[in-house]
């Protein structure tokens, strides 16, 4: 008994003096995630964008630094100033930042699909590709990329957004080849519905940026996606963060981490029916469950 305690004791303080960088903390799960692995014994790191959602995670005891994913002085700053208080020791980065453009595809302009991936895409691949050399330097590093179902399905009115978490998936398979033997582990999260501020960020994000026209031809079902949205509909009967954060703190923690978590039953349902289904069945599934719920596409 004293020596398996003497070993957990050893464990937790060397979790303890392991660090993790996490993106997009201002709110939902990326809060959670900060808060959660704070109580666990990690020296978080956490970014978020507004002051008043960086003095909120100091009030936690969290150490916060602004970062706008879109801009490279931004992540160059948090870079250094991470590798300084860590003396070059980051452990783990989270890429958690992100944010999801609705609407149909004839109505995202090519500015509103590019700051899509400008968010999505090209600001994980710029901070990734700034944390590598620390990761190499020490011959060890997690990097988890927390993509979506919608990296695997793709549906009507999130066609941008899926496009997005697609091509983080690609980029995430690719960057895990390249790294192998170098002490860095690639995991990726794809979780289906979990409550967060994601329905609410979406439609200010299509009221704001996307703004369709007003002849636009999905104007009634658009209307029905703004009530949706605004209802309590929206995380009825999913799970909470903690079903993210369980598979999070594996993927950290596990000498083998898994290369993909699914989160949710609606992620195991869509890898499932992805992998087994012929397309055209898809397409039948998905429209009649998006004509049961917004209308005739």
């Amino acid at each position: 008994m004293c020596k398996k305690a003497q070993s957990n004791k050893g464990t937790e303080a060397q979790r303890k003096m392991k660090s993790v960088l996490i993106t997009g903390c201002s709110s939902g799960l990326g809060l959670y995630m900060a808060e959660s692995l704070q109580k666990d014994g990690w020296k978080v790191f956490a970014t978020a964008r507004k002051e008043q959602d960086i003095e909120n995670l100091k009030s936690k005891g969290i150490d916060a630094s602004f970062l706008d994913v879109t801009n490279s002085e931004s992540i160059e700053k948090l870079v250094k100033y991470v590798s300084e208080k860590t003396n070059g020791k980051l452990y783990a980065l989270i890429n958690n930042a992100g944010c999801g453009y609705s609407g149909a595809l004839e109505d995202i302009t090519r500015d509103a699909i590019r700051n899509q991936f400008e968010v999505n895409v090209f600001g994980v691949h710029e901070l990734t590709n700034q944390i590598i050399p620390i990761f190499r330097k020490n011959k060890t590093g997690r990097i988890i990329n927390i993509s979506s179902a919608a990296g695997k399905f793709s549906t009507p009115f999130m066609g941008a957004y899926s496009a997005s978490k697609f091509a983080l998936e690609a980029l995430s398979d690719a960057l895990r080849l390249e790294l192998r033997n170098t002490g860095i582990k690639i995991s990726i999260i794809e979780p289906g519905p979990i409550k967060s501020d994601f329905s609410k960020n979406a439609l200010a994000i299509f009221q704001n940026q996307v703004n369709p026209p007003e002849n636009t031809h999905y104007k009634g079902i658009y209307e029905k996606m703004g009530k949706y949205r605004r209802s309590k509909e929206t995380i009825k009967n999913i799970p909470g963060p903690d079903a993210l954060y369980k598979k999070v703190k594996h993927a950290l923690e596990s000498k083998r981490p898994k290369i993909r978590y699914l989160v949710t039953k609606e992620a195991y349902l869509a890898a499932y029916l992805k992998r087994l289904f012929p397309d055209r069945l898809l397409d039948i599934l998905a429209t009649i469950y998006l004509n049961r719920k917004y209308g005739r596409i």
